[in-house]
């Protein structure tokens, strides 16, 4: 793989993926299961959910404003990473509601903020081999696997008291893996100066990000509640850590052919028909939860609601926010999508799962979902 600056460092880049994904398979998955066991409720839970979430409206466009300015994105992702371990320590000194929120704010506030940026030194490293970003990527998937199947019988044999201490050694390995990544390709402060006010003037650009923040907050209810969802339905741990990891691995399929797909179809294409299938998914799942061959079905179209979107997702923000508005650009997805609207759908998720019911919460996905499509159908456009 080359990229503009010379052969991409693939195994350091993948390893850091590995570890940042492996640690989201631990949290996402299981962090409400370890919430309900100290005694919170669903509006709690999605509220806690919520301040993880909501973090990345902020912090991503922080760091993405300095790492734009400086050109050191990977010291920003090493800074950023030790950081998130010492403030996630503070799960151990106390587990009152505002404790954890405090702990939550503080941790996801320098967790989030590494990805965005990684993402743009990746980016930067492929140069105009981009549609290759996918190859990369796939490794945070197999560790979202590894963790996602490993955790689920060990929570069943130790109880979630021990998800803690597992996430600290995820969180250490993040870190280490990326004093790996080098810094050079990160320097890109000779490209050429495009003005953000200028790329956000454009509706394309508009639709785009508002698209991605309505398809997370479609996955609100899925992310927040999805493991006491099956949980409540029957299911053990160890078969909703498989479902879970199914769903990924159905991801890792496309992340293969995601190269071939993307200058071929186009990414509006993919961007669409991984909407209207995102719908589908979650009507499957919010009526048909006792079958688990429709639940095995919904997984797999995890394929289209994460994997082709996000790879799509990618694409066209890294060609619309082009030179040194790259790691901005990032961080406006992250905040976007996975800040704004993930806080968005914990929220209405917990509070619609409390009020009329966990079927409601995952029906009401489908609808925010459906609008999405809807707004990329008549604003979003292939980026040049």
């Amino acid at each position: 793989m080359a990229g503009t600056r010379g052969a991409a460092p693939y195994w350091r880049l993948s390893g850091f993926y590995l570890c940042y994904f492996a640690t989201l398979g631990a949290l996402i998955p299981y962090w409400g299961l370890y919430l309900r066991h100290l005694g919170f409720d669903a509006a709690a839970i999605g509220e806690l959910l919520a301040i993880l979430m909501a973090s990345k409206i902020v912090a991503p466009n922080v760091w993405g404003w300095i790492a734009d300015h400086t050109g050191r994105r990977m010291r920003i992702v090493r800074l950023a990473s030790l950081a998130s371990l010492f403030a996630f320590l503070g799960v151990f000194f106390g587990s009152g509601y505002w404790w954890l929120a405090g702990v939550m704010l503080a941790f996801s506030f320098f967790w989030n903020a590494s990805l965005p940026q990684f993402e743009a030194t990746t980016l930067s490293f492929l140069g105009e081999q981009i549609h290759r970003y996918s190859r990369v990527r796939l490794w945070g998937s197999v560790g979202f696997i590894a963790t996602v199947v490993a955790v689920g019988p060990l929570l069943d044999a130790y109880q979630p008291a021990l998800l803690p201490w597992l996430l600290v050694g995820l969180f250490a390995a993040i870190w280490l893996v990326s004093l790996l990544v080098p810094e050079e390709a990160a320097d890109h402060r000779q490209l050429a100066h495009v003005a953000l006010r200028g790329v956000l003037g454009r509706p394309a650009v508009l639709a785009l990000l508002a698209t991605c923040l309505l398809m997370q907050a479609g996955h609100g209810p899925y992310y927040a509640f999805y493991t006491l969802y099956l949980e409540d339905s029957g299911y053990t741990r160890n078969a909703i850590g498989q479902l879970w990891a199914l769903g990924v691995m159905a991801e890792i399929g496309v992340f293969l052919v995601m190269h071939r797909w993307l200058p071929r179809l186009g990414a509006r294409r993919i961007l669409i028909a991984s909407l209207a299938l995102a719908v589908l998914r979650w009507v499957v799942i919010g009526t048909l939860v006792h079958s688990p061959a429709a639940l095995i079905g919904a997984q797999l179209l995890h394929a289209a609601t994460f994997g082709t979107f996000h790879a799509a997702a990618i694409h066209l923000i890294h060609r619309h926010f082009a030179g040194r508005l790259q790691g901005r650009g990032q961080a406006l997805y992250s905040s976007m999508s996975f800040g704004a609207g993930g806080a968005l759908g914990s929220l209405y998720a917990g509070y619609l799962w409390q009020g009329l019911g966990p079927a409601s919460a995952f029906l009401a996905g489908a609808a925010v979902t459906g609008l999405a499509a809807v707004v990329a159908a008549l604003w979003v456009r292939d980026a040049a």
